[in-house]
């Protein structure tokens, strides 16, 4: 069953739609939330807090974007509202644990995972967020845009900007990494 025929059954107030769509879509808003947060309790707590949200106004879902686009635009701002009151923002410690990005790393000097930690956190908010949706979680473009309510080459020119300052920040470090 896809996300348009399971909304459509929660709407009516189907628990096992809502359900199926709490399981469908659960890990990846959690690894959202967790790479916005930095802070695995923070983002268990954002990505309930996301899904209460979803499921309390799924009647506003225009179908307009994909649902899971929808998801992760409440994912992102409850994160990031989530991260402001706990004031975890620039001093959160970011999991860069190859089992959390579900990727193999290359071999590296052991400190550089902490730099790499430190200069995502020392980015503006607006480029963090695009830099960890699409080049940690995979997000494309056009999700990202529609997620944050901007157009797509703001999007592209953030992830940009953002690669860039993190080519400043990392110097020497990273330059055996970089294609």
């Amino acid at each position: 069953m896809d996300d348009e025929q399971l909304i459509r059954r929660a709407r009516e107030g189907d628990q096992d739609a809502f359900r199926s769509l709490y399981d469908r879509h659960v890990d990846r808003v959690f690894r959202l939330t967790h790479r916005v947060t930095g802070d695995e309790q923070l983002a268990r707590e954002c990505t309930q807090d996301t899904f209460v949200r979803a499921f309390g106004r799924l009647g506003e879902f225009r179908g307009e974007a994909r649902f899971s686009t929808w998801l992760h635009s409440i994912a992102v701002s409850v994160s990031i509202n989530g991260a402001r009151k706990v004031k975890r923002l620039h001093t959160r410690q970011a999991d860069l644990d190859p089992e959390v990005q579900g990727r193999p790393t290359r071999a590296a000097d052991p400190g550089l995972r902490e730099r790499l930690a430190q200069a995502i956190d020392a980015l503006p908010e607006i480029y963090r967020t695009v830099f960890l949706m699409h080049d940690l979680e995979g997000y494309p473009h056009n999700d990202i845009a529609e997620a944050l309510g901007i157009a797509l080459g703001t999007s592209k020119a953030r992830l940009s900007r953002a690669r860039a300052a993190l080519r400043g920040l990392l110097g020497d470090a990273v330059k055996e990494y970089v294609t």
